[in-house]
């Protein structure tokens, strides 16, 4: 199970590379889904994840932050961000298949980690990017099974969804519909973004405020 993951892992970051060598500078400045981060912020924290601190930079970058993760790890991508453009491209090509995992975190993370950050780079952009339904079937089974930070099964509790494209029912009560991606974004909190294309009477439930700064 994990080949067939990592291996969906370095196509989907290779493919997003692929992307990005198309944008023009004022799209890499662009504000991405994620409150705190641009495009080229998102684009540096994926690059740089298969390089990521070791445990003892993590604390000792959690104490600089006073405990605050999301500025530590916001901090962590912008100056990251201060490299080339293609610098920030070629390495993300040249670790697509590294399989290495900052601590605390799994395989299921680095999968989810990039379907949805490529949705958070690619969506302000008015662009589209596919995400493969087994991959992201695990993802979103993923993000719903875990607490911190997405608490999906708090936030939509009461709520069922339901995906018209893939085969895909969680949750349970009032009904709410759309595709795999956007359901994605749902659950991952991007609830703004995922909204517009979603439908059923729990949309009157989603109004809830943005979760995710980063």
């Amino acid at each position: 199970m994990d080949d067939a993951l990592w291996s969906t892992v370095e196509a989907e970051r290779l493919s997003l590379a692929d992307t990005l060598d198309s944008l023009t500078p004022e799209q890499w400045t662009t504000q991405s889904l994620c409150s705190e981060w641009s495009v080229r912020d998102v684009t540096a924290h994926l690059a740089m994840t298969p390089t990521a601190p070791t445990l003892g930079q993590i604390i000792v970058g959690l104490i600089r932050s006073r405990g605050d993760i999301w500025a530590f790890g916001r901090d962590l991508a912008r100056d990251y961000a201060h490299r080339p453009t293609e610098e920030i491209i070629t390495e993300l090509r040249r670790t697509a298949a590294a399989r290495h995992l900052p601590p605390l975190t799994s395989p299921d993370n680095a999968l989810l980690d990039v379907l949805v950050h490529g949705q958070d780079i690619v969506r302000p952009l008015g662009m589209t990017r596919a995400i493969p339904t087994s991959a992201g079937l695990a993802a979103l089974h993923h993000a719903w099974s875990m607490g911190w930070p997405f608490h999906a099964r708090r936030r939509l509790r009461g709520i069922r969804l339901t995906a018209t494209d893939a085969d895909l029912i969680v949750g349970s009560g009032v009904p709410v519909e759309g595709r795999l991606g956007d359901l994605l974004l749902l659950v991952t909190g991007r609830t703004e973004a995922a909204l517009p294309h979603l439908s059923g009477p729990g949309i009157s439930l989603l109004n809830s405020p943005p979760l995710l700064r980063k």
